[in-house]
């Protein structure tokens, strides 16, 4: 008897799991971060693992669509969510389990014993049975929470998306904008060195030259205000992607700003609506969440009906043997578990509310996002005529010049009307493009953004940082 209970205790010890301390090293962590680069080898099989082309390696160029996958994998916002994945599905186990059998056992001691021993060994089981179906509601109740947190994957990598399709587009733009500033800074520049020789002629007096110098003075300061907001793009950039700014070096980073998908224009804002109130991540996750809020309440009514313990008992009174049989049960009568149904009726009632309050606020998004889509469109488009207009201007100056009608400050008078109306096109479409993006969120349509599937395909282990191959 003896050994056989050795050998269950031992058993039971040796299934235990046992403490691994993981202690956090700042230093380490910090230096990890600090030394990411889009070169990393862990970053190359995860293009791997999402059927991504990584025969050039490491790449020279970089679109949206490529450093989405690399946010996707760097982001460090994204390991919160799916951390907190990870615990809401190791929830589900802790709700599947069945509550363990009790064992007392003991000496007991007979002070009247007469011709035998005072001794009376006994041993107690006690089994619980759970009734009306709790644990089924209870593992009901955390597959949802782990439902829901799964969703906000899905809605964090839209968050990751968002941001650094943003910053990408403002580098780009800041960037095309600098560029044309430098060429009309040195149109304007010309302008003014014809006016200074015309002034030096007496042609003109110098009073004539100051709006020329003026609009001089004015490009330099807007080539200025463009080389900051290009410097601010890129750090931002390096932030959406969670790599160090000082990564983005030594690489070229790509976005066509005239880029729209054919199927947003024949968007209607009822389609819009529609599309976003049945797929969005977030009001899958508030579906899920109502549906917990729904298991609990189930679980807090099944509680009013007690639990039954079967026990069984084992005595050696005097040499005899005796073996008895019950079963235990709460009796209900102080309470029926009022207090926690009305808690769960309430939180179901606040899920119900918040859920409301979402689809109101999705519906107001969509609405905006697309009426500032549809104008920002139409701005693109009268932007795109003026450029026109002024290159048929130009070419108009450049024959009138050539039959010597015209005088070389007009034509680069001309020159710099081009040069201005192109600026004023790449704001345009700027705009246009941050409207879209806007437009895009507010739907979560995947129209140029197709990595979400896997980042919520996979096991919630799976993208555990300490897999990562980081320098």
């Amino acid at each position: 008897m003896r050994a056989r209970l050795l050998i269950v205790l031992v058993g039971v010890i040796s299934g235990c799991v046992h403490y691994t301390p993981k202690p956090l090293a700042p230093e380490d962590t910090a230096r990890q971060l600090e030394t990411r680069t889009l070169t990393d080898n862990g970053l190359r099989k995860f293009f791997e693992s999402i059927a991504s082309e990584t025969s050039h390696w490491p790449r020279e160029s970089w679109d949206l669509g490529e450093l989405t996958v690399a946010a996707l994998y760097f982001q460090p916002s994204l390991e919160v969510v799916r951390a907190e994945w990870s615990a809401a599905s190791a929830g589900i186990q802790t709700a599947r389990a069945r509550p363990n059998p009790t064992l007392t056992a003991g000496p007991g001691y007979n002070f009247n014993a007469s011709g035998f021993t005072p001794w009376l060994p006994f041993g107690n089981l006690e089994w619980p049975i759970e009734t009306a179906g709790k644990r089924r509601y209870r593992v009901a109740h955390a597959e949802h929470l782990s439902d829901s947190a799964r969703l906000k994957i899905n809605t964090t990598a839209w968050q990751i998306r968002s941001r650094l399709r943003s910053a990408l587009v403002d580098f780009v733009a800041a960037s095309e904008r600098q560029t044309l500033l430098s060429d009309q800074i040195a149109l304007q520049g010309r302008a003014v060195g014809l006016l200074e020789q015309r002034a030096a002629t007496g042609a003109i007096s110098i009073p004539e030259i100051t709006p020329a110098r003026l609009a001089l003075q004015k490009l330099r300061q807007d080539e200025s205000d463009a080389r900051s907001q290009r410097t601010e793009a890129r750090a931002r950039l390096g932030e959406a992607v969670g790599v160090p700014v000082v990564a983005l070096d030594d690489i070229m980073l790509i976005f066509d700003l005239s880029a729209v998908p054919a199927e947003v224009s024949r968007l209607t804002a009822r389609d819009a609506r529609r599309q976003a109130l049945l797929e969005r991540a977030d009001i899958l996750a508030g579906l899920s969440d109502y549906a917990a809020s729904q298991s609990a309440l189930q679980l807090e009514i099944a509680k009013q009906y007690p639990d039954v313990r079967l026990a069984s008992g084992y005595q050696l009174d005097n040499g005899e043997n005796k073996w008895t049989l019950g079963i235990g049960i709460e009796l209900p009568v102080l309470n029926r578990n009022q207090g926690p149904i009305a808690e769960a009726e309430a939180r179901r009632a606040l899920a119900a509310v918040r859920f409301e309050a979402l689809q109101a606020t999705i519906i107001a998004e969509v609405d905006r996002a697309v009426a500032v889509y549809r104008t920002a469109a139409d701005i693109v488009t009268q932007a795109g005529e003026v450029v026109a207009v002024q290159h048929q201007q130009l070419r108009s100056v450049e024959d009138q010049f050539k039959a010597g009608a015209a005088d070389g400050l007009e034509l680069v008078n001309a020159q710099i009307e081009l040069a201005s109306s192109k600026i004023a096109f790449v704001i345009a479409e700027a705009r246009m493009q941050q409207a879209f993006g806007s437009l895009v969120d507010a739907v979560q349509d995947p129209w140029d953004f197709e990595q979400l599937a896997h980042v919520t395909s996979s096991p919630p282990d799976e993208h555990h940082p300490s897999d990562r191959v980081v320098p």
